[in-house]
């Protein structure tokens, strides 16, 4: 598919798509005639992508994860540099932190619609 094809199937820009792509996080096919052909499994990976980068990821350390959202993690951690294990550690105490707070703000959501619906 072309570039304006996943930028609609994903809800992101064919910009952002060619940024992602200079960052090393996709890489399309090429046809005969340079334009890029994406893949559909390239959607899914988009929004993997998205999903990192929206637990606040930045793209450097997506690129070391990405491997390992794909298939089973082939890279050992023995061979991680200590920086970005101790990165990755505080990106994860950070998502769980937002993970906390998500979940206390839906459960009193759906405390507040159970009341409603009672009435």
């Amino acid at each position: 598919m072309r570039i304006g094809e996943l930028a609609e199937r994903t809800g992101v820009s064919a910009r952002l798509l060619r940024y992602y792509e200079q960052q090393g996080l996709l890489f399309p096919d090429r046809a005969a005639n340079g334009y890029r052909d994406y893949g559909e499994p390239l959607v899914d990976r988009v929004m993997q992508i998205r999903g990192l980068l929206d637990a606040g990821l930045p793209t450097k350390i997506i690129k070391d994860v990405l491997p390992c959202l794909e298939n089973p993690c082939t890279i050992h951690l023995s061979n991680a540099p200590p920086d970005l294990i101790a990165t990755l550690e505080r990106e994860r105490e950070q998502m769980d932190s937002r993970i906390r707070c998500l979940t206390r703000n839906r459960d009193a959501i759906s405390a507040y619609l159970d009341a409603v619906r009672r009435r």
